[in-house]
């Protein structure tokens, strides 16, 4: 038997990303009964820190912390996070599979080309995903050698909303997520990359030490709880104008 669709899928280009980004929010949704899951799109082999076996086992680690029901890698190359065809029916297979109903991508604008890569790449396969005419694995099969394993036709399926977690680039967020109880365990799960974030001397002139990441983990996420009137809080963004239907219970204090 298949198992039950994701009610929260988070995309993002490298193991690692979903902890900074939104990792006390799938760890809130999780605890609160959801069932969550995590796609990186590449694994982690140009980091400069550890190498991509390093990264399976801590994003392992990571996602038990958070509580995620399901993690998986695709083979995307890192570093080059391309919008190709291939790589949409990659992420377009997963999404029929995992069936999610939010999907949660990076924001479109940012530094890393595979961070804004991955949020455009990401929005495109969850359209082909939902075309009931598209034969994901046939077409996968004319693009790669050797041919992917033939499963059973898996039917089409769009994910009914699709947020942006803003984090990585300076805009106003739409709405922020209260993480105050969870803080220190979305900490703990970035923590887990022990290859990437422990003091020690390769990429040291690229790394912050471990006292000011957690210094600069902080005072993001105070900022942003700030904004919703809380300790701390993730950032997002939906496209979509929100919809209301009584206006006394509209959180967050005006004045």
């Amino acid at each position: 038997m298949p198992a039950p669709p994701l009610d929260i899928l988070a995309i993002a280009a490298h193991r690692d990303d979903v902890e900074q980004t939104c990792g006390g929010t799938l760890l809130k949704m999780a605890q609160r009964g959801h069932r969550t899951g995590i796609l990186d799109l590449t694994q982690g082999e140009m980091g400069t820190r550890g190498t991509a076996d390093d990264r399976a086992r801590e994003a392992a680690d990571a996602a038990n912390i958070l509580g995620v029901t399901w993690r998986h890698a695709l083979d995307i190359p890192d570093g080059r996070v391309e919008n190709t065809w291939e790589n949409r029916l990659k992420v377009a297979r997963v999404l029929r599979e995992q069936r999610p109903r939010v999907v949660i991508l990076p924001y479109w604008k940012g530094r890393h080309p595979d961070h804004y890569t991955a949020s455009t790449l990401g929005y495109e396969a969850c359209f082909l995903s939902g075309l009931s005419k598209l034969d994901v694995d046939r077409e996968l099969s004319r693009t790669q050698t050797p041919s992917p394993a033939k499963v059973d036709a898996l039917p089409p399926h769009r994910p009914f909303k699709i947020i942006y977690a803003t984090l990585y680039y300076d805009i106003r967020p739409t709405f922020v997520v209260d993480i105050t109880e969870l803080f220190e365990t979305r900490f703990q799960a970035l923590m887990a990359y022990k290859s990437q974030f422990n003091d020690q001397e390769a990429g040291k002139d690229l790394f912050p030490a471990h006292a000011e990441i957690r210094a600069r983990i902080e005072s993001m996420a105070r900022f942003y709880g700030m904004l919703g009137g809380v300790t701390y809080a993730e950032p997002f963004l939906q496209k979509e104008v929100g919809l209301v239907e009584d206006l006394t219970l509209i959180p967050v204090k005006s004045i």
